[in-house]
């Protein structure tokens, strides 16, 4: 009886022994996590609740009834029809504009991001410590800080006021070509390419076949953040272009908008650019939904092999 009751009180001590023992510490650090997150949706959801209300709204309404609420009516409808006719319907070629922009920068970024940021990684030359030390460099340079000089040597170009002054820029991503080379260093085994090579394949089959979809999860984050990027960039368009056909949604809305402020609204565009506004979040937030499952079997087959 003494031996059962010495080892249950041995068990029971063992179990004590591994209880986490900073849980009781923790459970406030939990807490106060959860509050800050809970505050940072909040702080990031009340701008989208509000313009998803206001293109609802007509012009009268939007100015004099509750932020967070419908209007007197629900005008979503008129809203649109109105968006796709004013100026002759230059809302939609601001739109085809600003996903063609984004789209080719995001492709064309991603893949030279790809190919330096594997390249940096798995081969040995000349300079390779320097380029990497300036890439760092250009990772810490503000985008805005390198308009001014991109335009005077696109304007010697004779490239200024076109499609390629926007597109041309953003191919170039010091800090996804960085992320590429991380991940490649870390989850790309060189075993695997020296097993490739002894098997007689090529350089480019092994970034074709064998590299490229293990680097899935970093392909897709460096596609999401340059097309999100080129989607809200506002100030590279807006030295780059003078034409109101090759204006992004950005720059577009931000005309209207500064067009009703100047004639005190009695002209109706208020309504049009928070509906346009709404209208233009919507091909993100499909293009996350989209790229999510590719994003996380990526992930999933990166750790399986």
């Amino acid at each position: 009886m003494t031996q059962l009751t010495t080892t249950e009180a041995g068990r029971a001590g063992l179990r004590a022994a591994a209880r986490p023992r900073g849980r009781r510490f923790g459970e406030p650090n939990t807490r106060l996590a959860h509050t800050v997150m809970g505050l940072g949706i909040v702080y990031f959801t009340i701008p989208l609740i509000w313009i998803v209300f206001a293109a609802t709204k007509s012009q009268p309404d939007l100015l004099s009834t509750p932020a967070l609420w419908f209007g007197n009516g629900f005008d979503l409808m008129a809203n649109l029809r109105q968006l796709f006719s004013e100026d002759d319907g230059v809302y939609g070629r601001w739109l085809v504009n600003t996903a063609l922009y984004s789209g080719a920068s995001a492709l064309g970024a991603t893949s030279l991001c790809a190919l330096a940021g594997y390249g940096l990684a798995r081969f040995s030359f000349p300079g390779k410590r320097l380029i990497e030390s300036g890439l760092l460099g250009m990772v810490m340079v503000p985008a805005t800080a390198l308009v001014l000089p991109t335009y005077l040597l696109l304007s010697r170009l004779e490239l200024v006021n076109t499609i390629w002054a926007v597109i041309l820029p953003s191919l170039l991503s010091p800090f996804g070509t960085y992320l590429i080379r991380v991940f490649v260093a870390e989850s790309v085994p060189q075993e695997l390419l020296d097993a490739a090579r002894i098997d007689r394949a090529g350089e480019f089959r092994i970034f074709w076949r064998v590299v490229l979809p293990m680097m899935r999860p970093a392909i897709v984050t460096v596609f999401l953040i340059t097309l999100v990027a080129t989607w809200n960039n506002y100030f590279l368009p807006l030295v780059m272009l003078s034409d109101a056909k090759l204006y992004p949604l950005t720059v577009g809305l931000t005309t209207w908008f500064n067009t009703a402020q100047q004639e005190a609204g009695t002209r109706v565009l208020f309504n049009l650019v928070t509906t346009g506004a709404l209208l233009a979040i919507i091909p993100l937030v499909v293009a996350f939904v989209f790229l999510q499952r590719f994003w996380r079997s990526g992930v999933s087959s990166g750790s399986l092999k």
